[in-house]
């Protein structure tokens, strides 16, 4: 039995196939929307053209000084490069010139981008023609206001706010806190101060553990979501005119976009979001892979969907975390020594119930994992050796559920 899964999203996409014993009952997970075809170019640019909720941004951007197009990290999958060019297409009809434009990478409190990172993201022509420069949550901030969600004091990047129109565009995926990505998030935590972040979050941490609270927050959860609320208030304050939000298959191609003004076109893709990620709910299984490919310098995120996939005994999760740039640097969750973590660490430990957690990664660095040091966590750098430890916990008729996109499916509990 063999089972292909994406790698490597921006070091030249490519299969990696996992062998299984012919024994072993092996089901793929996929979610709904993973083999839908990429936008074609016209598909794009009319999307883009005819915005939801606003008018089309040759109109909207006229008389506009300077114009700001935030963007997201490497974290994430967004074709950018693909999306930007019929963008800077309506701009100039909108008699905004290029010394007038500006991009800013929405990194909240990711590690900074380099040039290779920007040219990945947007294409080596922009870069060459555009100024493009990465956040600092660390400065230059300044302070637009109080949300009501959460009384987050908003302080935002000062030089967004120097401009007099601003874009964001991002891809709405599974969250898991805000439900969904994109749009205000590219604010909130893209472009803010890390007192902002902080408290973001440290203030949907508490809610969540109140005695009796609902669940609100979590990978696909976004209409009553109080966190997202308070990013979306974030991003008025902020004064975003307009969102782009791709939806992607599970090579991280754009299969749609939503194009408008903030709320209405993030709203109108999580719609669909919902359904195009959602994946069939699985249970009992004696080993969950979880392969990470969108968000694989993330990875943690891919761990979600396994857990509930297992059994509640003999059991083993498969991590694979293929990312040759290693673990995003974190300023707020990361590790930063052997015991020394950022102030809302996220340290994970397996769970009492599992054999062990096999993290299969074929570019080992130690120094950026966010996992604890345990006995159950098992590293491997090649599939054969993952089956060895599989086999001698399993031996024959062991039932296997492979996600191939974890870290962007979810699944209703």
């Amino acid at each position: 039995m063999k089972v292909k899964v994406p790698q490597l999203a921006w070091y030249g996409p490519k299969d990696l196939e996992l062998s299984f014993p012919d024994s072993w009952q092996v089901e793929v997970c996929n979610m709904q929307g993973y083999d839908r075809p990429a936008l074609k170019p016209d598909e794009i640019k009319d999307a883009i053209c005819k915005p939801i909720g606003m008018p089309p941004i040759r109109e909207a951007a006229k008389g506009k000084k300077d114009v700001v197009i935030i963007f997201d990290d490497m974290t994430r999958v967004t074709r950018v490069s693909k999306i930007v060019p019929f963008v800077l297409e309506e701009l100039a009809a909108a008699g905004v010139p290029d010394n007038r434009i500006r991009f800013i990478a929405a990194l909240g409190l990711h590690g900074a981008m380099d040039r290779q990172d920007f040219v990945k993201k947007l294409g080596e022509d922009v870069v060459s023609r555009f100024s493009v420069y990465n956040h600092n949550p660390f400065g230059n901030c300044v302070y637009v206001g109080t949300t009501k969600s959460y009384l987050t004091r908003v302080y935002a990047n000062e030089e967004v706010m120097k401009c007099d129109f601003k874009i964001a565009i991002g891809s709405t995926v599974p969250h898991a806190m805000a439900g969904f990505g994109s749009a205000g998030k590219l604010i909130l935590p893209g472009v803010v101060s890390f007192e902002t972040i902080d408290w973001n979050h440290t203030m949907a941490g508490k809610i969540t553990e109140e005695p009796g609270a609902k669940r609100t927050k979590g990978m696909g959860l976004f209409d009553e979501n109080d966190m997202r609320a308070d990013v979306d208030e974030a991003a008025d304050l902020v004064g975003l005119d307009m969102s782009i939000n791709a939806i992607v298959n599970m090579w991280g191609e754009s299969v749609a976009i939503y194009a408008g003004a903030m709320r209405a076109a993030h709203l109108a893709s999580v719609e669909e979001a919902k359904s195009h990620y959602l994946t069939p709910t699985v249970k009992g299984m004696d080993i969950a892979v979880a392969n990470t490919y969108a968000k694989a310098n993330e990875a943690l995120l891919g761990m979600m969907i396994a857990f509930p996939a297992l059994s509640f005994q003999n059991n083993d999760v498969v991590f694979i975390a293929n990312a040759p740039d290693g673990q995003v640097t974190h300023y707020l969750m990361g590790p930063f020594g052997k015991t020394t973590w950022a102030k809302q660490s996220q340290i994970i430990g397996v769970p009492p119930f599992m054999n062990h957690l096999i993290v299969y990664c074929e570019y080992p660095h130690p120094g950026s994992s966010w996992f604890t040091e345990d006995p159950k966590i098992v590293d491997c750098t090649n599939w054969d050796d993952v089956l060895r430890v599989l086999q001698k916990s399993h031996g024959d008729g062991a039932k296997v559920a492979v996600f191939p996109n974890s870290d962007i499916q979810y699944a209703t509990s």
